[in-house]
């Protein structure tokens, strides 16, 4: 059933910037060109009212899955039998390897095993005075900058982010800096993030991709970071320097408790380069979003300015249970324009979800930028409406309605970190700055694996009265 119990805080409905729905079926040369574009285009209004449906189109028979309880048997129930597709692992691996987003099977367990101690609750809290410390170094630098000054947040939003992950699960083994990650990032989306024509028609993998081609410098910078992180903690390790019990140094001893067997330097290399670049894109996704959606609502932002108005009185550790309204609105923001907007599955072996059949081959979709906007999960879903996240409401939202994080077994490790650093973040730049658009400004979402603003958000910086 629809999530309706909803407080009165806005005054104005508001409707964030997303492709209209198209309302007629596309041709294969249509579909081919959204999805090579920005595939959020390419969803048809049935999508959002369907709640299970198959469909025979140019990348094959293909099931839709919106519904919570289908999407629970696919990701929970029977994950088995779907696992991830070789059309977005041709996207995702050349650049991720076998970090813990693209392993399967022994490995993705073993892996996640691994590095879990990094993300329990007393880790996180480990964490979050260096989040509060990297967030304020932020805002106290953007503060002095002139009245009016334009800022680019997506820019900035990318190096609290990676700042923070560098000196929390990293332990400052990172010396390259935020900037050229974050450059190394975009021209890897702008190319191999790029679904490829000839990888939709099947072709064989002989024929060249040109885009594939313009991702080696990218791949090759990832590469070399690597070498470099792990030289650098190994010559610690041969002085006879303590080793910080970081995500590294867990990598790096990882045996599994059965085998005794060990990651090799490129599972290792693999998973570096999936925290760095998972790692900050959600929140640099979120946080860049949210601040937009306040720019747009400023009542809301009022409101936000509000609730944060005596945090310096609460351990940072409080902030996220203290906070409900900022908490919200990051939220919804994940709602709207979740980091990860589609999950793909293979079915390896016929299956039946509720009283669908799924063929054996059938590629499995299931798109959290439809479910979240879907017309039977959600009241007004293409609405902000921070308030559906509030206490008394939020309990209502079906866990499989709404998963910015993913679902099931392969929820992100990362979530609660997540969370925390964007409540922290958000909370710390809004008692001192405000963000507001320029006269004339347009944004976009652009779907290129992540959910990006486009073009890169630049914002007019105000000061409020510093804490």
């Amino acid at each position: 059933m629809p999530q309706s119990a909803m407080s009165p805080l806005p005054k104005r409905p508001y409707r964030p910037p997303a492709p209209w729905p198209v309302c007629t079926p596309q041709s294969s040369l249509q579909i081919i060109a959204a999805l090579r574009e920005n595939p959020i285009t390419s969803w048809g209004i049935w999508h959002f009212e369907r709640e299970i449906f198959s469909a025979s189109t140019i990348l094959g028979h293909l099931t839709f899955a919106s519904a919570p309880a289908a999407i629970k048997h696919v990701l929970s129930d029977n994950v088995a039998n779907y696992p991830k597709d070789p059309l977005q692992l041709k996207v995702l691996k050349p650049g991720l390897n076998d970090g813990l987003v693209t392993s399967q099977g022994d490995l993705w367990k073993r892996t996640r095993r691994t590095v879990a101690p990094l993300f329990t609750p007393r880790a996180i809290n480990d964490y979050t005075a260096a989040m509060r410390r990297r967030a304020e170094d932020m805002a106290i630098r953007l503060d002095a900058l002139p009245e009016g000054a334009r800022v680019n947040v997506f820019d900035e939003m990318t190096r609290v982010t990676f700042e923070i992950l560098a000196e929390t699960i990293f332990t400052d083994a990172i010396e390259t800096g935020p900037e050229a990650y974050g450059e190394a990032l975009t021209r890897y989306f702008g190319s191999q993030g790029r679904m490829s024509a000839l990888d939709m028609l099947r072709l064989p993998d002989w024929i060249p991709r040109p885009r594939r081609a313009q991702a080696s410098p990218t791949i090759d910078f990832f590469a070399d970071e690597v070498r470099r992180i792990v030289d650098k903690r190994n010559r610690l390790k041969a002085s006879g320097g303590k080793l910080p019990r970081d995500i590294l140094t867990l990598l790096l001893e990882a045996a599994d408790s059965e085998t005794g067997e060990t990651l090799s330097q490129e599972e290792v290399g693999a998973n570096i380069i999936t925290f760095i670049g998972a790692g900050h894109e959600t929140n640099t996704n979120a946080l860049s979003w949210t601040l937009f959606l306040l720019a747009k609502h400023p009542h809301m932002r009022e409101a936000v300015e509000a609730e944060i108005e005596p945090i310096d009185q609460w351990p940072e550790n409080e902030w996220l249970n203290r906070l409900p309204l900022t908490r919200a609105v990051i939220e919804e923001s994940l709602r709207l324009y979740p980091p990860a907007p589609i999950m793909s599955r293979t079915a390896l072996e016929a299956d039946k979800i509720g009283e669908h059949h799924v063929p054996a081959g059938s590629l499995v979709i299931i798109a959290p930028y439809v479910v979240h906007r879907h017309r039977k999960l959600w009241a007004e879903p293409d609405l902000f409406r921070p308030e559906r996240f509030l206490p008394g409401a939020r309990e209502a939202i079906n866990r499989y309605a709404f998963m910015p994080f993913g679902a099931g077994p392969r929820l992100c490790i990362g979530q609660h970190f997540a969370m925390h650093e964007a409540v922290i973040i958000l909370a710390t730049m809004l008692r001192r700055l405000r963000f507001s658009m320029a006269k004339g400004e347009s944004v976009t979402p652009l779907h290129q694996v992540t959910l990006r603003p486009m073009p890169k958000l630049e914002m007019i910086k105000s000061s409020r009265s510093p804490p």
